[in-house]
């Protein structure tokens, strides 16, 4: 599989990146098909010599099925080679994983007692809610719905009370 990745290179603790297309089995900063541009991670993010992008020939490996890297893809989105990918946020990565277990274990424990109080609420909040924001006609719609939920459990006992009568 093809791969727009970046390729390592400087020096120790000053590294600079090409943006190469290669197959996905070759080393990190091995045999490459083509170099496409270049990555300086040390430059503020306004200059324009951090990134260089040969952005004709990304559009053609693109077409020709070339998977971009997270990496790779966010610095084309950037410079709107493509659409801009989902952010990978993970606010809990700066929190040990201990502290993060137990934290996980309290939210489940929390909403397991809280969730048929919160589900009743839930349940009222949106009629009540329909009907304040709603004018009249939009209250008359609720109302026409609430009686025919109930009216198979009430037709239910008055099919059988005529019955009954007509014995």
């Amino acid at each position: 599989m093809l791969k727009l990745r970046l390729s390592r290179g400087g020096t120790k603790k000053r590294p600079v990146y090409k943006v190469v297309v290669a197959d996905s089995r070759f080393a990190r900063d091995g045999r490459f098909i083509e170099k496409v541009g270049f990555f300086n991670p040390l430059l503020p993010k306004e200059k324009k010599e951090r990134v260089g992008l040969e952005a004709e020939r990304i559009k053609y490996w693109l077409g020709q099925g070339a998977q971009p890297t997270t990496r790779v893809a966010r610095i084309l989105g950037e410079n709107e080679l493509m659409p801009m990918p989902a952010n990978g946020n993970n606010p809990n990565k700066a929190v040990p994983k201990k502290e993060r277990n137990k934290k996980e274990e309290d939210n489940k424990e929390a909403p397991k007692e809280e969730a048929p109080k919160a589900e009743a609420p839930k349940e009222e909040a949106p009629k009540a809610e329909a009907a304040p924001a709603a004018e009249a006609p939009k209250e008359e719609a609720p109302k026409a719905e609430a009686p025919a939920a109930e009216a198979p459990k009430e037709e239910a006992p008055k099919a059988e009370a005529p019955a009954e009568e007509k014995k």
